[in-house]
């Protein structure tokens, strides 16, 4: 019997080797789509525009279908939807696909975040850290197992359909004997608008949780075409860019809460920007195909907490309501995390595959600058409060 409060973390493994298993097979998709880089960066975007959209208009759904219905289209759905990318015949069938795969994944995430927000309440202690390290235990373990698969050259379309059919058999697992937590009984709370405009005082929050998003999605979505069009790196050492990103970025996020309680978020956060700064430096310089590996492990450690230590400083602001300040946050963030990483293909269209990661340099740089906006003290439990997770991932 799973209990309730470990649910949402399979719930996020699960979306972690679906959607990672697909983006190690970008270049592959790009190859067989015979699309340049720009042209990739077109497709790719579907999933952004998708997933922004539904985090603005999903929630009277997720309220109408329970968070165990939701769960139970989503997961599997997202999964089915990124198996089918392979099978179609051109660029615009890839993007209209990623845009219902998009759909699904910012109902999902929306939905996760409003149930943990509740189990919380119900259990009294906090699982949103947590659940967001089986996301990168998930993404790693994927991005591991992508390797091998695609050195054996098994075909993408016969690697995502085994783990479209690996996700829906978890998934019945998951939900079978799931009981939606109840909704907490919350008295004059202002409900957050569907764009919240950050305050003056929030844009070095904004700045810090943007920087963090970018190298991440600069990281996940271009390090295996970096690795073959740089190097000219097999598919083994090639996918390795993603594993080590992946791995680091997990390793860092469960270990790093008692160092932050220790030492300080705004201490804590300018050491991790200038690892991430390092990275992204070296994978820029890069000679050797080893180096840029090094350079991706360092960008994956480096980028992994910053983003929820803004989430924690913006919940701790009270200049408003918290969840108006951390949805302000939160979807700016998430905007540069799924806009992005496709807009990055056309720098690497026009200016290289190198000049990707030398474009996230000035924004982390004034980043580590800003970091002093951060809380300094241990970390607040209002980080992980109920209202804010219906806005941050």
């Amino acid at each position: 019997m799973i209990a309730s409060h470990q649910r949402p973390y399979l719930s996020f493994f699960l979306l972690a080797i679906a959607t990672g298993a697909f983006m190690a097979r970008i270049p592959d998709l790009q190859t067989r789509l015979g699309i340049d880089k720009a042209q990739l960066g077109l497709t790719l975007i579907g999933l952004a525009v998708g997933s922004l959209i539904s985090l603005s208009a999903s929630a009277p759904i997720i309220d109408r279908l329970g968070s165990k219905r939701t769960l139970s289209i989503a997961i599997p759905g997202i999964a089915l939807l990124l198996a089918f990318t392979p099978m179609m015949p051109s660029a615009p069938f890839v993007f209209g696909t990623l845009f219902l795969a998009g759909l699904l994944a910012g109902t999902l995430e929306l939905t996760l975040n409003v149930e943990i927000g509740r189990i919380e309440a119900q259990c009294g202690f906090s699982i949103m850290n947590r659940s967001h390290g089986f996301w990168s235990i998930g993404f790693f373990v994927t991005a591991v197992t992508a390797s091998f698969i695609r050195h054996a050259e098994i075909p993408m379309q016969t690697h995502m359909a085994v783990i479209a059919a690996i996700v829906f058999g978890l998934t019945v697992v998951n939900v079978k004997g799931m009981i939606n937590a109840p909704k907490p009984v919350v008295a004059n709370e202002e409900k957050p608008p569907l764009v919240a405009f950050p305050t003056l005082a929030l844009m070095p929050l904004c700045i810090i949780g943007i920087s963090a998003c970018l190298v991440e999605g600069a990281g996940i979505d271009w390090s295996a075409i970096y690795m073959r069009d740089v190097f000219q790196s097999e598919p083994f050492i090639g996918g390795s860019g993603l594993t080590l990103f992946a791995f680091f970025m997990a390793l860092t996020r469960v270990t790093i809460d008692p160092v932050v309680d220790r030492f300080g978020a705004s201490v804590v956060a300018r050491v991790l920007l200038v690892v991430a700064a390092a990275g992204l430096a070296m994978v820029w310089m890069a000679e050797h195909e080893y180096i840029a590996l090094a350079g991706f492990a360092l960008m994956g450690g480096g980028c992994s907490a910053v983003y929820p230590m803004a989430i924690s400083a913006a919940s701790q602001k009270t200049d408003r309501p918290a969840a108006i300040n951390v949805a302000a946050v939160g979807q700016m963030a998430f905007a540069v995390f799924f806009l992005a990483p496709p807009l990055l293909g056309f720098v690497a269209e026009a200016w290289g595959m190198k000049a990707v990661y030398v474009v996230c340099l000035p924004l982390i740089l004034v980043s580590i600058f800003a970091s002093g906006a951060l809380q300094s003290g241990s970390r607040s439990k209002s980080a992980v409060s109920p209202a804010s997770h219906e806005t941050a991932l």
